[in-house]
């Protein structure tokens, strides 16, 4: 193999690591964003029966 195909096979298996790991850094943004409504929506049922107590 030239030098030439060895640096393109480099640079394409690089580039596909970092995206996949982009991917999964996207889908936990996703996870903690949702557990943060969750989180926010319970503390507000919370608050509003304890007012009503």
């Amino acid at each position: 193999m030239k030098i030439g195909t060895v640096t393109v096979l480099g640079a394409t298996l690089v580039a596909l690591l970092t995206l996949s790991a982009c991917g999964n850094t996207i889908r936990g943004v996703g996870r903690d964003t949702a557990n943060a409504v969750d989180a926010t929506q319970t503390a507000g049922r919370d608050v509003d029966r304890a007012a009503r107590r």
